[in-house]
């Protein structure tokens, strides 16, 4: 049987997309597979310009995140800021048992 580098899945505000990409960057180099948000609503695109589907979209998004936080081995959350999406995500992957990492540990809600 094949084994699977260990797997980090990204969390945080997309407001915090650079500070994303280079924790990609740094997990990558340390050999980790990582999965990360792969849509900053915050910026404009056609594939979220109307409301409607917006919220749809973020519905959609939001599931997906969930599931990749279920396939991770590990969360790392990105950023001195945790909103409410985020904290929801760090209560999901604590209740399934996943370690929680953070560039900030200082703002961890459960410290």
């Amino acid at each position: 049987m094949l084994s699977l580098p260990h797997i980090v899945v990204i969390c945080g505000s997309t407001r915090f997309m650079t500070q994303m990409n280079e924790a990609d960057l740094r997990e990558t180099a340390a050999g980790r597979i990582v999965v990360k948000p792969g849509c900053d609503m915050k910026s404009p695109h056609a594939l979220w310009s109307d409301p409607v589907e917006a919220e749809a979209l973020k519905a959609r998004l939001d599931d997906l995140h969930r599931a990749k936080i279920r396939l991770a081995d590990e969360v790392l959350v990105v950023g001195d800021y945790i909103g409410d999406s985020t904290r929801a995500e760090i209560a999901y992957a604590r209740s399934l048992g996943k370690p929680v990492r953070f560039t900030h540990p200082e703002v961890d809600p459960d410290a």
